[in-house]
């Protein structure tokens, strides 16, 4: 054992220490025991274990009740200021946690701001009311380089893998689908579209960085890689935009096309040969491990993402 170790070992606990402060108000070794919410032989195996770890006899005993030794007495106002320290060290480990508690700062991937986040909010906003949340919305590049600034407590992305150094846990998986105005070609044709006609073809996309262009990129990367792209958009909401006005074929997630692939604005169109697959991950920085409100939010993301499990 290092010296260290052993000097700390000769520190009796809080508990023990605390106790001894009662017997020395209250003058009675029982009333200090129910004051404490424990049993008088339990007070009394705490007072003998401390004094065999420190060598002394500090509490006399008699049928009038407990008394100090000179000891004793040398040993409370040691106790007293170690008890005073342990309780200004608690108030302020509460007041970092209610400063943390206070606020939640999440960045996001486009597709998990616009069509994930908003419920899960108002989840966490049942359960912490006095939490204040920011949202920071952009490409999975951006979210990543907010978290290892220290600019975000959680972040989500979609990918095929955690950004780099960033640990994470999957909370869903989603699928990218190829979609169009109905009076584009593709949205006529009888089979699928080969993923060599799809990364030949000028398609909508989002930019570099995005989750969805990492995921197509990777996808598309055996079939030669994609094409210049028709445009190349900085949000879901414009690609899908363009998609609609009939400007060209785009690709986006599912969960951002629904609405209108009901209405029949958007056509999707089966791809052969490629796999559209992603993965959605909550993500921090590594060591870091989520904690109070960022910590439920992510259980929360957990119970229900919305996408396929």
């Amino acid at each position: 054992m290092d010296a260290g170790r052993g000097r700390h070992g000769r520190v009796p606990d809080l508990g023990a220490l605390e106790l001894l402060l009662a017997v020395a108000r209250l003058g009675s070794l029982g009333r200090a025991a129910r004051e404490l919410g424990i049993s008088q032989p339990a007070a009394s195996g705490r007072i003998r274990s401390m004094e065999r770890q420190l060598g002394v006899t500090l509490v006399e005993r008699s049928p009038r009740g407990s008394r100090l030794t000179d000891a004793g007495t040398l040993v409370t106002e040691w106790a007293r200021r170690i008890v005073e320290a342990a309780e200004a060290f608690d108030v302020g480990a509460l007041a970092l946690r209610d400063r943390r508690d206070s606020r939640l700062r999440v960045a996001a991937s486009m597709t998990i701001a616009e069509y994930l986040l908003p419920g899960w909010l108002i989840a966490l906003r049942a359960s912490r009311p006095g939490t204040a949340v920011s949202l920071f919305a952009g490409n999975s590049t951006e979210v990543a380089r907010r978290l290892r600034d220290g600019e975000a407590d959680l972040g989500f992305v979609e990918g095929v893998a955690a950004p780099p150094g960033l640990d994470g846990a999957v909370i869903g998986r989603d699928r990218l689908v190829v979609v169009t105005a109905p009076g584009h070609r593709w949205a006529r044709r009888r089979g699928p579209v080969p993923a060599a006609e799809l990364a030949a073809a000028p398609l909508i996309l989002r930019e570099h960085g995005s989750g969805t262009r990492q995921v197509l990129d990777t996808a598309l990367h055996p079939h030669g890689g994609l094409a210049e792209p028709l445009l190349e958009l900085a949000s879901t909401t414009a690609v899908k935009s363009a998609a609609v006005s009939g400007a060209g074929p785009a690709v986006l997630s599912e969960l951002a096309v629904g609405d209108e692939l009901s209405a029949h604005r958007l056509v999707e169109v089966a791809v052969d040969g490629a796999d559209l697959r992603r993965e959605l991950r909550a993500v921090w920085p590594v060591g870091a491990r989520p904690a109070g409100p960022a910590r439920d939010l992510l259980g929360l993301t957990r119970r229900g993402s919305g996408a396929a499990a």
